[in-house]
């Protein structure tokens, strides 16, 4: 199967359990990888014969930047229902969403869950 990656897709947002996580904000990574058929559109070099990744790419960011989760997860579980649903040539999609500050005191690395679904 082949991939399309969409790498480092970055947005500000106001996600999080903690109160201050929804009044200060903070910055959110997300990395797809986008299981499709591309031998079409290695034979046609034609847009419609591939995923246009530009909706995708907008859809993550507008969601972050709008919508009020609490947890990551439901970050991750949107963006893939969202691409699952934008397009029937995806076979499957994995989504990663990076915290790179997380509220942790002491704590000077980052939190990601990662979620695939078909």
């Amino acid at each position: 199967m082949d991939i399309i990656h969409i790498n480092d897709i970055k947005a500000f947002g106001y996600l999080g359990v903690l109160p201050e996580e929804n009044v200060l904000g903070q910055w959110f990574h997300v990395d797809l990888k986008i299981f499709i058929d591309l031998s079409k559109a290695g034979k046609t070099d034609a847009l419609e014969d591939t995923h246009s990744y530009v909706e995708i790419v907008q859809e993550t960011t507008r969601l972050i930047e709008t919508e009020k989760f609490k947890l990551i997860e439901s970050l991750a579980d949107a963006v893939a229902t969202y691409a699952l649903a934008s397009d029937s040539r995806i076979n499957q999609i994995n989504v990663k969403v990076t915290k790179p500050t997380p509220p942790i005191p002491e704590f000077y690395g980052s939190v990601a869950v990662e979620i695939t679904r078909p």
